[in-house]
Formats: C-alpha cells, structure tokens, sequence
C-alpha cells in the first residue's frame, strides 16, 4: 500500500462512554469519587504501613508497592478521562497516546507480577513459618519488587514501540475512552498480524507466568491449610490470604474477560464498560479490600486515631 500521498496522523481522537448530557453529569460525578477515593485510599495505605512499625514485613512492604501502582494507573487514565467527558472533541496526540498506553501497560503488568510476589510471600509465611524471616529477607524483597517493575518495563517498551512505528494515516477515531492496544491497532493503515502476535505473546507470558506462580502458591498453601487440624487454625491460616485471593480473583477475572475473550464488534463496547473496571473500580477496591478483611491494618488505623486524638486533646 502506497502511503505516500496521505498525511500521517498526529492526533487521535476518542468515542468516550456517551454523548448524553445527563449520562455525562452522573458518569464525572461517580468518577471524580472514585479516583479521589483511589487516590485517597492508596496513599493512606502507604502512608499507615511507612509510620508503623508493626507493619514493616515482607507483606506490608509488597502492599506498599501495589498501591503506589495502583495511584500510578488510575492517575495515567483518570484524569484523562475526567477531563474528556464534557469536552465534544476528545483529542489526544500521538505521543500523548503512546505515553498513555505505554505507562499503564506498565503499571499493568507491574502489577501482575506484584501480586505473584505476594502469593509467594504468602506460601513461605504459612508452609514455612520459621524459615519466613530467614527467606524473605530485605534483599530478596527488594529483589521481588525490582523484577516486576523491570519486566513491566521490557514488555511495556516492545510493545508500544513496535505499536506505534506503524503507519497512521486515518481514520482517528479510537473506539475507547483511553489508548489501549487493540483499538488503537485496529487504525493502522498496514498489517498489523506481526504486533497482534507480539501482543499475544507477551499478554500470554505475563498472564500465564504470574498466574502459575499465583495458582501454585495457592495449592500449596491449601495443602497446608488442610494439615491443619484444629479449625480455628485453619481459619487463621486462610484469613491471612483471603484478600490477597479476593484482589487476585477480581484483577485477574477482568482481564482475562477482556484479552481472552475472542473480539468481535459488539464485544469492543462492552470492553470499553470493562475497562472501566480495571482501570477505574480495581485501584479503588484493594486498599478497601487489605483494610476491611486485614485485621493487622484495621487495628493499625485504630492506633494511628487513638495517637491523633490523644494529641489534638492535649
């Protein structure tokens, strides 16, 4: 195909979620209260585990990371899209969009592997407990959060490179309400298989990679629980990882309903509904999730009002 004569794209453009008016009102109110609680939330999560000494262990430590990716994420879309939702032309340029797509496929993944790490974490505290301070040392910790960050890294760059080194020469309209991968794709004005595999492939590596570690950890840790004999033991070995399973199930559902699932034209407005649970709904819920069904962290925030109080009455 001879793209000589046609004027390569500097800018995008996105459909948004709705045109209505009313729709448009209620959807920036519900999304204004959910970065903020996002970011609100996330940051007193990190804040609360870097002033108590309590919490300063492998696991509080892998919680601080994931809510400062989870702050990172929400803020490369949230504001974004706050900002889009009463404005007729939702315009981004081109660099704009492969910074946006680039820094949350990287906040993504990082994720990913984050919560591998937790699973592990969670394996060695309950299959070997009095090893757990010997294996988890500081160096191996910082070993285990560096690695997500720098795979997220690697994957992130090749992907958005080889993405945006293609052609662009319209149309520009994105169906979506932020830069995602196979949208953006589906504008390109050349074959695009060799990207879609690429995408496929490293989807599937991070996927099947971080889920195994999940999925093993787990299956050790049950075996574990199930040697237990006194029910209130298991009770307490469960409790333990019953958040990180909840966070583990409801990120790892999404996405694998969005990027397993096979595309089709109707499916691409329902992903846009779908998106906007990971990318809005998912950053909001672990800080609530750690802080509702942890009881190290609830009686943490019980110290920290009891330590305000006192001061602010003296």
């Amino acid at each position: 195909m001879d793209y000589g004569n046609q004027t390569l794209v500097t800018e995008f453009f996105f459909t948004g979620l709705t045109n209505h008016l009313q729709y448009q009102v209620v959807l920036f109110v519900i999304f204004l209260l959910v970065y903020l609680v996002t970011f609100l939330g996330n940051m007193g999560m990190i804040i609360l585990i870097w002033i108590d000494s309590r919490l300063h262990t492998p696991m509080y430590f892998f919680l601080s990371h994931l809510s400062f990716v989870d702050i990172c994420s929400s803020s490369v879309i949230g504001p974004k899209m706050l900002t889009d939702i009463f404005v007729e032309k939702k315009v981004i340029s081109f660099f704009g969009c492969a910074a946006q797509l680039y820094f949350f496929t990287q906040f993504v993944v990082t994720e990913c592997f984050l919560l591998a790490s937790m699973a592990y974490d969670r394996y060695i505290a309950i299959c070997k407990p009095l090893l757990y301070m010997v294996i988890m040392s500081q160096r191996v910790c910082v070993r285990m959060v560096l690695g997500p960050y720098t795979v997220a890294l690697i994957s992130a760059m090749i992907n958005t490179t080889f993405a945006f080194c293609l052609p662009y020469c319209g149309p520009k309209i994105i169906n979506h309400f932020f830069c995602d991968f196979l949208p953006v794709l589906s504008l390109a004005c050349a074959d695009t298989q060799v990207n879609q595999f690429l995408l496929f492939s490293c989807s599937g590596a991070v996927g099947v990679l971080s889920s195994t570690i999940i999925f093993v950890s787990y299956i050790y840790i049950i075996i574990a629980i199930l040697r237990i004999r006194s029910a209130d033991g298991r009770c307490r070995a469960f409790s333990t990882c019953s958040s990180h399973l909840t966070a583990v199930s409801i990120f790892y559902g999404t996405l694998f309903y969005i990027y397993v699932r096979p595309s089709s034209n109707v499916s691409l407005d329902i992903n846009k509904v779908v998106s906007v649970f990971y990318t809005a709904v998912i950053p909001m819920l672990n800080p609530l999730i750690y802080s509702l069904r942890n009881k190290e962290v609830k009686d943490s925030c019980r110290r920290m009002f009891r330590r305000k109080k006192f001061l602010m009455s003296r």
